[in-house]
């Protein structure tokens, strides 16, 4: 099977051809995600338009930022960074034009059934995936799929709230939440207010020797470690994954597992965290397998 998959990001859309599970060159452009949904939906269109005049596919798999109603193939919900994004029906639309299947899914629970599928999940049929980047996504996967809530919602890890004494009722739905501690951005922050050098963190762990680095560096590992220990203890899972560029530095995962014994019962301790193994390829073959098993349904409704 050959399909076309996509991942459409704030910052960039990527894009490739899987063939037979295997994802062959990927590239990317610009989303301009500012433009709005319109704009992205029309740079789309043209690029699948581009591919297939020189490839034939069987299917087309996106994996997309925003809320999705992957039973629908729609955006639920976008925030501004995406403007205009909301409602936009891309199964229907992409479907009409050009008579393939179209799978759409939530761009981080299309790399949690990417890393299900061909990656670090491969052994566990249920565990949790977390990625830490601007902020902090979540997917949930039961029996390797998405568990998705009452509203195509579920796993956003990152609104659990952490520091009660930070939230005031009528503010911002993230004040006092996981992700203003633990997502990467927070890391920056914090590391770029000492030294407003250390702007990414590659830069920051160059620096993890630092007398003056590391301390902020464990403090966020803390922070990281009180989100873990709630989802832990409510889920109780044989695994969880953690993705996100920032994720690549082994310090991180050998302090977490280090130290997450002493914050979790004796009956939890089971648990292995493992970084992501896709790196920023597994929203792409997350895309391809849904788009596989989607055309794989509807091609036994019609037999």
């Amino acid at each position: 099977m050959k399909n076309l998959v996509f991942d459409i990001g704030g910052t960039a859309i990527k894009y490739g051809i899987c063939e037979n599970d295997k994802l062959l060159q990927v590239n990317e452009i610009p989303t301009h995600a500012l433009r709005g949904g319109r704009h992205v939906m029309d740079t789309l269109i043209g690029l699948i338009r581009s591919i297939m005049e020189k490839t034939a596919c069987d299917a087309i798999g996106i994996s997309t930022a925003g809320q999705v109603d992957s039973s629908k193939g729609s955006i639920i919900y976008a925030n501004s960074n995406l403007p205009d994004y909301t409602g936009t029906q891309i199964r229907r639309e992409l479907e009409t034009i050009f008579h393939l299947p179209v799978a759409v899914e939530n761009d981080v629970n299309s790399a949690a059934i990417g890393e299900a599928v061909y990656g670090a999940g491969q052994e566990y049929p249920d565990f949790l995936c977390l990625t830490y980047g601007t902020g902090v996504g979540g997917a949930i996967v039961h029996d390797k799929q998405i568990y998705h809530g009452s509203s195509f919602s579920a796993g956003e890890f990152g609104a659990i709230v952490t520091h009660g004494t930070a939230r005031t009722f009528g503010s911002d739905f993230f004040d006092g939440c996981y992700e203003r501690y633990a997502s990467t951005t927070a890391l920056v922050n914090a590391t770029s207010a000492f030294d407003p050098s250390l702007t990414d963190g590659k830069k920051i762990f160059e620096r993890i020797g630092d007398e003056e680095i590391k301390p902020i560096v464990d403090c966020w590992i803390t922070e990281i470690l009180f989100g873990l220990t709630t989802l832990i203890h409510i889920f109780n899972p044989s695994c969880v994954i953690l993705g996100g560029g920032i994720m690549v530095q082994p310090y991180i995962i050998e302090q977490i597992q280090s130290k997450l014994d002493q914050n979790i019962m004796p009956n939890f301790a089971h648990v292995k965290i493992k970084p992501a193994a896709l790196g920023n390829t597994a929203g792409l073959l997350g895309a391809n397998y849904l788009a596989s098993q989607y055309k794989k349904q509807l091609d036994h409704s019609e037999s």
